[in-house]
């Protein structure tokens, strides 16, 4: 009933309240300061109520004209009880000019300075009190949230008091690091120490906690954030609120860097015009929905394909690389963009492709490449990388293609774990058919790692570093090759031009990098300091995890022995390295397919260790020991 009364009042109604208790105020006021003054003897005549009649009008007119009725109450604060003074001492000066003029006898100046006085605290308190009593009646109608602020300083005080105006919200007490704001109030709030937090959000029952830290890094307020979710609560960070209106920095965040300012190098030189071999032709690329698959469909655009077949078996990352392309200007490119849903293990798919798109050049950028997840389900790492591989081959050379391009990982040179190993078999396969081939030109383009890419270090790290930390390092002294997205398609693209039939090209990427100076980097990048025992007050923190399953040091990019050979661009290198005969090959996929077909990792796992040289398998783990589950064919 009285939240109805009140929520229903119109604004008019209520500045007429208001103003009808300042007047009302007056008279009262004064005839307390009477009876104080007279220890209660004074008699009711002897007031002067036609002076008081006087001074509660003018006191009306001075409320109306200083605007104090209009005023809300939910936001009656210093900057208002400030204007209230005045207008006391506005009412309290007319009081002691007027009253020699109007009255036979003056007032004692003590009767003046107590009705001042009075005046003033019965307008601040009833306001305050009526403030406080709206908001009571509007918290009633609606539920509660109530906050715990985790900050004591500036920003918090300023949240504190925002947050009572607003009658859905409740704010209970602050929690501070500094041991001098204990057993203090602040804000009219109590502020209790960070280890007691627990209990606060339980006893209390808080719903939400806010951190009101702006000056702490945003590494650190992401770790206290994450310990307080872990406990049930929700948590909500806040700037300060002079970076809310542009005066402050506002929470750091990762800034954009150049892939290539990670690696200390130059990138590769690139002109779309040496790569001829692809203008006019109608050229297929498998996985076209993955990183590397996805980058070749760019750049090859800058060669003016006749056509452009996007074979991809994620119909989502088609339809993402399709809208892309279909954005592009008009006359960016005169290219027919043919985007086909399918997987490289329908040979049905594959050659119905071909045949109907005339495929002439098939880039095979189709894989499963995630270690871990291969490591655990070896059977669809082997039958999409291995058998995928034969299916694509195969057809592409039975539909007359005259390139076939492989694109591989460093992960194939003794390889350590069942991906390598089923891409070194996929390169095994493609050496052989190269060998027999008089239309169809293979060849095998080898890369280390793709800064980038999904599943690479680089957004695993831009994760954690936005999380705030740790980053996970598997080793202290682990190195990778990298090279960035577009310097891996256009070394795929210009090895298309070399190839004469079963070479493995490389890229000159310089010296191995240190995966623990990559995280530095990008920790400092971010703007952040490195946690460790010469800066204990570090931000972020690099933790050791352990190297997982199948999982290398160093990574190699030519398992021959000798020095890589050179080819017409500076920068692209080639392997010679001893293959499998046909006879060895047909053996190795049929094993390989029974056991596949049985669905027997055992025999499939003997198969690999028969015919892939140098293959170290670590010991496989179960699923439920760590990371499971499948992945979507994408970029080796």
């Amino acid at each position: 009933m009285l939240f109805r009364f009140v929520t229903g009042l119109e604004t008019g109604q209520k500045h007429a309240i208001l103003l009808a208790l300042d007047v009302l105020l007056i008279p009262l006021t004064f005839v307390v300061a009477m009876l104080v003054l007279s220890a209660g003897s004074a008699p009711l005549g002897a007031i002067p109520w036609s002076f008081v009649g006087l001074l509660a009008l003018v006191g009306g007119l001075t409320s109306h004209v200083l605007d104090l009725p209009r005023i809300r109450l939910k936001s009656y604060e210093q900057q208002a009880i400030l204007l209230s003074t005045a207008y006391a001492g506005l009412v309290g000066i007319f009081a002691a000019l007027a009253a020699p003029m109007l009255l036979d006898t003056p007032l004692a100046p003590g009767t003046l300075a107590m009705f001042t006085m009075l005046h003033l605290i019965a307008t601040v308190g009833c306001r305050l009190v009526m403030r406080h009593a709206v908001i009571a009646i509007y918290r009633q109608g609606q539920p509660q949230h109530r906050v715990l602020i985790y900050g004591a300083g500036q920003t918090g005080v300023q949240l504190a008091t925002a947050l009572r105006t607003d009658p859905e919200v409740e704010p209970i007490a602050f929690v501070d690091d500094n041991p001098t704001l204990r057993k203090v109030m602040v804000a009219g709030l109590p502020v209790y120490s960070p280890v007691r937090i627990e209990d606060l959000i339980r006893e209390r029952r808080i719903d939400r906690v806010v951190l009101a830290m702006p000056s702490l890094s945003r590494p650190k307020q992401a770790r206290i954030a994450r310990r307080l979710e872990e406990v049930g609560c929700e948590v909500s960070t806040l700037p300060s609120f002079a970076a809310l209106i542009g005066e402050g920095p506002l929470i750091d965040r990762i800034q954009p860097v150049d892939p290539s300012d990670y690696l200390g190098r130059d990138g590769l030189d690139w002109d779309a015009n040496r790569s001829a071999v692809y203008a006019g032709r109608s050229v297929m690329i498998t996985g076209a929905g993955g990183s590397i698959g996805a980058e070749l469909t760019r750049q090859l655009l800058a060669c003016r394909p006749r056509r452009l077949v996007l074979y991809e078996i994620s119909e989502l990352a088609l339809y993402q690389l399709e809208r892309e392309l279909s954005d592009l200007p008009d006359d960016a490119s005169d290219t027919e963009i043919v985007p086909v849903l399918g997987s490289v293990t329908d040979d049905v798919a594959v050659r119905r492709t071909l045949l109907a798109h005339e495929v002439e050049i098939v880039m095979h950028a189709a894989a499963y490449k995630h270690v871990p997840i291969v490591e655990r389900n070896q059977l669809a790492g082997l039958r999409n990388n291995v058998l995928g591989t034969k299916i694509v081959a195969d057809a592409a050379r039975d539909a007359g293609a005259s390139h076939f391009i492989l694109i591989s990982t460093d992960k194939a040179v003794r390889p350590s774990n069942m991906m390598g190993a089923s891409k070194r078999l996929a390169e095994l396969l493609v050496q052989d058919l190269a060998t027999r081939s008089t239309t169809t030109r293979f060849g095998i383009v080898r890369f280390g790692n793709v800064l980038g890419s999904s599943g690479s270090v680089v957004p695993l790290f831009e994760e954690q570093i936005t999380r705030g930390g740790p980053v996970t390092l598997t080793h202290a002294q682990v190195t990778r090759y990298f090279m960035t997205i577009s310097e891996a398609a256009r070394l795929v693209l210009m090895a298309g031009n070399f190839t004469q039939g079963g070479e493995v090209f490389v890229l000159d990427m310089g010296t191995p990098v240190p995966i623990r100076q990559l995280a530095r980097q990008m920790i400092e990048a971010a703007g952040y300091t490195v946690c460790d025992e010469s800066n204990p007050d570090g931000d972020i923190e690099i933790v050791i995890t352990g190297l997982r399953p199948g999982e290398k040091l160093h990574e190699e990019l030519s398992a021959g022995g000798g020095p890589l050979m050179p080819t017409p661009h500076p920068k692209i290198r080639r392997t010679e390295e001893i293959g499998l005969s046909e006879i060895e090959i047909a053996a190795a996929l049929k094993a390989l397919s029974r056991a596949i077909d049985d669905s027997d990792e055992a025999a499939a796992r003997a198969a690999v260790r028969r015919w892939v040289a140098d293959y170290d398998a670590a010991p496989v783990r179960k699923i439920g020991d760590g990371i499971s589950g499948t992945a979507r064919p994408g970029a080796s």
